[in-house]
């Protein structure tokens, strides 16, 4: 009997010991279904990570006087951005006359890529530090650069300038202006960016006509035509550094975010933006040189642009409102398509009233280019504290395509002697950028035939 009593004690204390032989946890029966199981359990991990801020306001006092100082910003900077023509014009006929039209086209293409290159650096800084750090001190940069482009008088002045310091202050104003707008605006954001890129079209406007009367119809020379938009854009500048404050607090991860480039659709939005730039700078930079080639006025011919961006402006909002409901992927592709036909028929224009058909036409459909890209842009983060990095790092490698576009036009031109060629290259690499942007839907979950 004493042998036996252990023996009836064993099965009380064994299962205390060791339960996971009394009760096996439940595995999957195959590898596919445990490679589910973590991906979900990562991307539910990932998802916990993200902080849960207040939904954005989507409009209230604050939140448009945000998008109104950003207006202020694109009137300012992309608004002289969409005049180059007018300066590629004067530089080529009165400055700098010993110049090729690829030489002169430098001076803006740089300005523009550093404009948005410098987003990788200007959008990462917004998201940890805010707007006020930022602004102010770019407002400051960008008007000193108007002040010294009136002094410039040669070729490697105005790249300084015009090229150098004034494209990196533009970066600095421009992208903080973007992302905090899309922190304030979520359901209505392509809208809202739609009316902050529409500032730019205005300044499309004022600065051609402005810049052409007093270049080529009073006696104030170039110096001083400069120096009074320089006048003009201050007070502009002073209201929107005191406007523009971003809502939610700042990141401290790390400053570039490459896991970006993991996701297909950020990387297509980004090469299909790159090559829409490529092909619709044509008009911008060309539109005027091309027009007195066809015997109009060169006065007439600058008002050409003023044209072409008050068209835009139609173009910015418009689609930004039909994006929030149809898809801002669908509306940026439509555009670019619309954008690379038109490009291709700029030789069928050759009449005065059917270059201001054309720049119409030409302005309304490239506005969304700019406009949707933003927007399909920020779909892609997922944290709303990232929006300054993922725009900052697709616009800068779209920039690329900005800076190569006008000097390649300039050589198409000089080369052949005519617009054909180089409206039916850059026609093309549009219509390719709308193609690939249509394919970015194709990783999203609503598929291609969504309204992402």
């Amino acid at each position: 009997m004493c042998h036996g009593f252990p023996l009836k004690i064993l099965p009380f204390e064994f299962p205390q010991s060791t339960p996971s032989l009394v009760f096996p946890l439940p595995r999957p029966h195959s590898l596919a279904q445990r490679t589910t199981m973590d991906t979900a359990d990562v991307e539910k991990s990932r998802l916990d990570d993200v902080p849960h801020f207040s939904e954005a306001p989507d409009g209230g006092l604050r939140a448009w006087s945000v998008a109104l100082g950003a207006a202020g910003t694109t009137f300012a900077c992309l608004g002289l951005t969409n005049s180059y023509g007018v300066f590629q014009e004067y530089y080529a006929t009165r400055l700098l006359p010993d110049y090729s039209p690829d030489a002169i086209a430098w001076f803006g293409s740089l300005s523009v890529f550093l404009q948005f290159a410098f987003g990788a650096i200007s959008g990462p800084l917004f998201d940890r530090f805010g707007a006020g750090w930022l602004i102010p001190p770019a407002a400051i940069v960008y008007i000193a650069s108007l002040m010294l482009l009136s002094l410039c008088t040669r070729y490697w002045h105005f790249m300084l300038c015009q090229g150098v310091l004034m494209g990196l202050a533009m970066s600095m104003l421009q992208f903080p202006a973007f992302a905090a707008v899309s922190q304030f605006f979520d359901k209505r954001r392509a809208a809202a960016l739609g009316i902050v890129i529409s500032g730019s079209s205005i300044g499309g406007v004022v600065f051609p006509i402005a810049l052409s009367k007093m270049l080529n119809d009073s006696d104030l020379g170039f110096a001083w035509s400069v120096r009074i938009m320089g006048f003009v854009v201050t007070p502009i500048m002073l209201f929107s550094s005191l406007a523009i404050k971003a809502r939610l607090p700042p990141r401290k991860t790390d400053f570039f975010i490459p896991d970006a480039f993991k996701n297909s659709t950020y990387v297509l939005i980004v090469l299909g933006l790159a090559l829409s730039f490529l092909g619709m700078m044509t008009p911008l930079f060309f539109l005027p040189t091309y027009a007195v080639s066809r015997g109009i006025e060169p006065a007439f011919a600058s008002y050409l642009v003023a044209i072409l961006n008050g068209a835009s402006t139609f173009g910015r909002v418009i689609p930004g409102f039909l994006a929030d409901k149809y898809g801002k992927l669908n509306v940026f592709a439509a555009g670019s398509l619309a954008t690379g036909i038109i490009v291709l028929c700029m030789n069928i224009a050759t009449s005065t009233a059917g270059l201001v058909v054309y720049s119409v036409a030409f302005g309304f459909s490239s506005g969304t280019i700019i406009s949707g890209a933003s927007a399909a842009l920020t779909i892609c983060a997922d944290d709303p504290r990232n929006l300054g990095t993922y725009l900052g790092m697709g616009m800068a490698i779209g920039s690329v395509a900005a800076l190569i576009g006008p000097p390649i036009n300039g050589v198409l031109v000089e080369r052949y002697a005519g617009f054909l060629q180089v409206s039916i290259f850059s026609g093309i690499v549009c219509l390719v950028g709308a193609v690939v942007v249509f394919v970015s839907k194709a990783f999203t979950a609503q598929g291609l035939l969504g309204r992402v």
